[in-house]
């Protein structure tokens, strides 16, 4: 699969990245918040606001149990139930937050955690939907989304190659056409060595697929890397101000940085181009400045050329360097001056 579309972009190989603000739990409790977030992406060149579309009871149990409670990282010691309790955006934001990046043609979908939620984004319209890296196990889930007919984005963190190969039979066996997938890293935030982004290229070898980057990463090199192998997509957490609190916040981007980001991707794909040897339109002007062979000495019409009679200096208006063994030990036709490049006319070949 070449490329796919959502909201009438296309994205794939042939396309400028496509940048993606993942919104999260970066609202902090506001609406207003989440209304910011959405028209800082805007303004910073993102192509889509991202939201995750859950409530704690329907991705978790309200359970203090040892399984239920987080060990080390960021969210140390919380219950699974309180960490959701707080991160999740109310379902009554989501119409207002899809229109307002209407309003702005910033393209608005979600994460949905269950079928409910696919629902719900159903009845808002959602151009496209993607499944968590936590949820890529969630067979059921992925076929439920599936069926709704819109283009499937699958991130990849934690999964292996054979649960990677069975969410993509579940999203084609539920109906989906349009299907791309994230390499990502389920760290928050991840160290760059554990991104091994060679793997972004094997993935569009094996899997055939429009491939893109979900990156935990806290700057744009990994990022910006992932375009030069292959990544169609680049997915990054987004917020207005790192150090505002919230759960996600302090492994976000900033505004300035989503524009950067924005911006460099697109150099970065800009960049790779096409395979090509030939000479470049920015190279013209410096053509005449490369090697050639210039007579040193003054020499009278029919002297024999002697190696330290011409050299290979720079401007090129004379013949090619690799001539030098061709050209000693013949004669000049004319007389010619020191500083005086060499033409096929000084020469009895």
């Amino acid at each position: 699969m070449t490329q796919i579309t959502i909201a009438g972009r296309p994205i794939g190989p042939d396309h400028p990245p496509y940048v993606i603000a993942e919104l999260s739990a970066n609202h902090n409790g506001r609406l207003e918040t989440a209304l910011a977030i959405v028209e800082a992406a805007h303004k910073a060149g993102a192509d889509a606001i991202k939201l995750q579309t859950y409530r704690p009871d329907t991705i978790t149990l309200d359970c203090d149990a040892d399984e239920f409670r987080i060990k080390g990282g960021l969210w140390d010691g919380r219950t699974l139930y309180e960490l959701y309790e707080e991160a999740h955006m109310p379902w009554e934001w989501h119409k207002p937050l899809f229109d307002y990046g209407r309003k702005l043609g910033i393209t608005m979908f979600s994460s949905p955690f269950d079928p409910t939620a696919v629902d719900l984004l159903e009845d808002l319209g959602a151009p496209a939907y993607k499944i968590a890296s936590f949820e890529a196990v969630d067979l059921p889930l992925i076929r439920y989304v599936a069926a709704t007919g819109k283009p499937m984005i699958i991130s990849t963190g934690m999964a292996d190659a054979e649960e990677i190969t069975e969410a993509i039979a579940a999203a084609y066996e539920g109906g989906c056409r349009e299907l791309a997938i994230l390499h990502c890293v389920s760290g928050y935030p991840a160290p760059a060595e554990d991104y091994n982004l060679r793997t972004v290229a094997d993935m569009i070898a094996r899997f055939g697929l429009v491939t893109g980057l979900s990156d935990h990463t806290l700057d744009n090199t990994t990022a910006i890397t992932s375009v030069a192998l292959g990544a169609s997509l680049i997915e990054k957490h987004f917020t207005l101000d790192r150090n505002g609190g919230g759960p996600d916040d302090s492994f976000s981007l900033e505004p300035s940085e989503m524009a950067t980001l924005c911006r460099d991707a697109k150099t970065a794909w800009s960049a790779l181009g096409k395979v090509n040897y030939g000479r470049k339109s920015s190279e013209e002007g410096s053509v005449q400045f490369r090697r050639s062979l210039y007579f040193v000495k003054d020499l009278k019409a029919g002297d024999v050329i002697t190696t330290d009679a011409v050299r290979s200096v720079r401007p090129g208006h004379g013949l090619p360097p690799k001539m030098l063994g061709q050209i000693a030990g013949r004669r000049v036709k004319r007389d010619v001056m020191a500083n005086w490049p060499v033409g096929v006319d000084d020469v009895v070949f």
